[in-house]
């Protein structure tokens, strides 16, 4: 897990409350802090938001719990014979998701 960045430098800015809103209210549909939002803004790149991850991710995760529980069972000499069909289909529609996720964004 890479380590989170230290935020140690304060800019303060004045504007209107309902400009406040406004960044706040765009902030939130890009799933973000108004911090990040503004950084990134500010740095001139592009907030691409793509729907259908949070899916995608789950099923990720709930594969690699799948294949963690096999491992450690395949170590302890508990498991003789493994199928992994069923795993290889699932990475395979994983990997198909987030190609189509992928060309969606570019």
């Amino acid at each position: 897990m890479p380590r989170a960045k230290i935020k140690t430098a304060i800019v303060t800015l004045r504007m209107p409350p309902r400009t406040k809103e406004t960044l706040r209210e765009m902030a939130a549909a890009a799933r973000m802090t108004l911090t990040d939002y503004l950084c990134i803004c500010g740095l001139g790149k592009q907030i691409v938001r793509v729907d259908g991850l949070d899916a995608v991710f789950h099923e990720l995760k709930a594969q690699g719990r799948n294949l963690n529980q096999l491992t450690t069972l395949a170590n302890l000499g508990k498991l003789k014979v493994l199928r992994g069909d069923d795993l290889v289909e699932g990475y395979a529609k994983l990997c198909e998701q987030v190609g189509q996720l992928t060309k969606a964004v570019t």
